[in-house]
Parts: C-alpha cells; structure tokens; sequence
C-alpha cells in the first residue's frame, strides 16, 4: 500500500456525533476519485471504468463502487467506493486490477486523478437498487479550519431537511481523512427537475447563505449520471 495511505488512513476518525443526526457509524472507508481524461478519450476512458468498477465489485469487502460520468463535462468521471474496512480496502489497492486500471488511465488521463478518503459524517439508509434516470451531486464543501463545528453543525442540518424532500433519494456527508475542514457532499435525486427544486427550496438557499462566509475555496458542486 502506498504510505501516503497508510497516513491518511490513520487519520480517519469516526462520525460526528455532536453535530446533528447520524444515520450510520462503522469503520467503512469512503473513496471519492475525480478522473479527468483527454477529450478525445472518453469512450476509451468510460469503457475503461467500466471494466475496473465490475472487478473491483467483485472484490472481498467492497460495499458499493459506481462510476459517474458528468454531465456538462463528458472526458470527466468520478468514482464513489465504500469498503468494509481498511484490510478491505487494501486489498483492492493492491489488487491486478486497481494495478492494471492505473497503468491504462495513465495513457489516456488528461490530469492525474485526484483521490479523496474519507469518512462516513451524515449517512442515510444504505440504497441496494439504482434508480434509472436519477440525477447525482457531488459538491467538494471547503470551511476555514476556524469554522469547522459551524459547518459541521450546518452540514448535519442540511442533511437532515433535504432527506425529506420529494424526489431525494439520498444525501451523504462524508469528511476528508487528512484535511477535517473539507467534505464530499453525495446527493442522489430522482430526475433533474428534482434536483432543480431542491436548488431553489428555502433551506438550500439559506444553506448556502450561512455557508458563504466560512468557505475556504469555491463550492463545486458537479452533475453526473451514473455510468451504465
């Protein structure tokens, strides 16, 4: 494994507790990877992907991997992993798979792809079924370290009132193992319309308003379908 994990990892700490309602607390390690290839790659690139999230599904421990494509940006893909627990998760990386999908995406890749562990902050009910059409936000949220329980304590908010929209089917918070002031926001919505409605519901408008201040860098928020 290599040591940068071995660090990381050992950093992860357990959900947040004191900041709004938890949904799930394990020892599962989370993977949010934004891979970047050359415009004219992106078949190869999907296909790729493709090939890597069936072998890596069949691996001991792995949850859940889903390969998303981005909708406004076709060469851009994300990849959302949940392992069992770290043995789990060492395993794949070093697994002839994880080894070979490397090596391959090196080739193509427009960018080195950019890996995030973290952990599981706000979780809702885990989801055994893909719903075709739905729409998935994935928002990089950044707060100045000074911030972090108010943002904590905003995030686990938001968590909460946007599970009881219609047409949300999920809405996860997990935070960064090695920098706790940076989350990987994961929404999962039923159609682009709902995901549209949510934008402009009132607590996401005030959500972004309370948020504004304490940000540390710009709130990406990206629109992907998942990869079939």
């Amino acid at each position: 494994m290599r040591p940068i994990l071995q660090l990381v990892l050992a950093m992860v700490i357990p959900p947040a507790t004191l900041w709004g309602p938890v949904y799930a607390q394990d020892n599962a390690v989370y993977l949010v990877t934004y891979i970047e290839v050359m415009p004219n790659a992106a078949a190869s690139g999907a296909a790729l992907l493709e090939r890597y999230s069936d072998a890596s599904r069949k691996e001991i421990g792995n949850l859940s991997f889903d390969v998303l494509h981005e909708m406004a940006r076709p060469e851009r893909f994300a990849i959302l992993e949940v392992w069992k627990d770290k043995a789990a998760f060492d395993g794949h990386d070093k697994a002839a798979s994880t080894v070979h999908f490397r090596d391959r995406l090196n080739e193509i890749q427009g960018a080195p792809y950019d890996e995030r562990i973290l952990s599981g902050l706000y979780l809702g009910p885990v989801k055994h079924e893909h719903k075709p059409g739905a729409i998935y936000v994935l928002t990089h949220v950044d707060v100045v370290p000074q911030h972090l329980n108010n943002g904590l304590a905003l995030l686990g908010a938001m968590s909460s009132d946007t599970a009881k929209e219609n047409g949300n089917i999920s809405y996860e918070v997990l935070q960064q193992a090695n920098r706790l002031n940076h989350f990987a926001v994961v929404e999962e919505w039923v159609s682009k319309q709902a995901a549209q409605a949510h934008a402009l519901a009132p607590h996401t408008r005030a959500f972004r308003a309370k948020l504004l201040p304490m940000q540390g860098a710009l709130y990406d928020e990206r629109f992907y379908k998942k990869l079939d």
